[in-house]
């Protein structure tokens, strides 16, 4: 999630009425190229599009639908779940040769993902349960990211700690990570998560920060933040910072991108690791499943793409400075052989 600062606006903006946005390579109404050489066309419902994770994902997503030469309709709900089930119904009646769901509710899904697989619809989902069976799902590896990333603030901590977490329930990623942090609180009694922050909209880093500022004065024994989201993260980033704590509270965090990476390797920051996959990978991933059931192939019905543990260390020692860059550090994140197109 990467629920996945919340700096970068939206992708686009879902209006009320029925003008979705559209961005990137328009296909017909058809999923299907037909026989004058029109784009297969591919639809992407957002329930969430601001965020340094979500842009960098739509960025893959995008270039990977131009590379097959996709067309690519984008809706996106601004986190409103009542406007992305619209939008799935609205995808729906274009007929395209596959819909992809980012994100989202069970509750607000479910019909009309229901109602698009009743139309023959492939339908993709991307780090949310839809409630529907037949759909393929693309996931990060999310007990992974955790037991990384929980792993090293064990090790740090030497098994004694006491922690602020920030999570919210509800999405599915988080809840995956969560019960990861659940099993390590019952195998290591010493740590002890004194405070529980976050929280999910436009201004989730800032409004994080708050939270966590207010949690670190109320628990001055404090000296590890589990962020399992980077947003989370930075807002946690930010609080340490601004109490001047950064000697002592370390950050530990979940997802990365360009701005994630300014942030780990700043001079005097807390974050100290995190688990992650690249985002644009994982969007390159998703769009070409979609492809995939879109022309008729066949694809993996659940799909998984493997994070890697990335310390501050490691980012200041090869002088990380951007996705790409770390993608060199570590080649297993980027996945070309999952849902390959041949």
């Amino acid at each position: 999630m990467s629920p996945r600062t919340l700096r970068i606006p939206a992708a686009l903006a879902l209006v009320a009425s029925s003008a979705l946005a559209l961005t990137g390579c328009s296909g017909g109404a058809s999923g299907a190229p037909a026989s004058g050489g029109s784009k297969v066309s591919l639809a992407l419902v957002r329930q969430l599009g601001a965020g340094d994770y979500y842009e960098q994902w739509l960025a893959g997503a995008n270039a990977e639908a131009k590379k097959l030469h996709a067309g690519l309709k984008v809706y996106d709900a601004d986190g409103d779940n009542a406007k992305q089930a619209l939008a799935v119904q609205q995808a729906t009646v274009t007929k395209p040769g596959a819909i992809v769901v980012d994100h989202g509710f069970t509750d607000s899904l479910k019909s009309p993902v229901k109602a698009a697989i009743d139309q023959k619809i492939p339908i993709v989902s991307f780090d949310v349960d839809t409630g529907n069976a037949g759909v393929t799902t693309v996931d990060q590896s999310d007990a992974t990211i955790a037991k990384d990333i929980t792993d090293r603030l064990v090790s740090d901590t030497k098994g004694s700690a006491q922690v602020i977490y920030a999570y919210v329930a509800g999405y599915a990623p988080l809840d995956k990570r969560d019960a990861v942090w659940k099993s390590v609180k019952g195998a290591n009694p010493g740590i002890k998560q004194v405070a529980q922050v976050g929280v999910v909209n436009d201004s989730t880093a800032a409004q994080t920060a708050d939270q966590v500022k207010a949690a670190l004065q109320a628990h001055p024994g404090v000296t590890a933040i589990l962020a399992p989201y980077d947003e989370f993260a930075k807002g946690a980033v930010q609080a340490v910072k601004e109490l001047k704590l950064t000697d002592k509270v370390k950050v530990y965090g979940a997802d990365i991108s360009n701005a994630d990476i300014e942030v780990i390797t700043a001079d005097g920051s807390p974050w100290v690791a995190t688990a992650a996959t690249d985002p644009a990978n994982v969007g390159a991933v998703t769009v070409r499943a979609a492809y995939l059931l879109a022309t008729g192939k066949k694809v993996d019905q659940a799909i998984e793409v493997p994070p890697a543990l990335i310390t501050q260390d490691v980012l200041r020692e090869k002088k990380i400075t951007t996705v790409p860059g770390l993608v060199q550090a570590f080649p297993g994140l980027s996945t070309p052989t999952i849902a390959a197109v041949k």
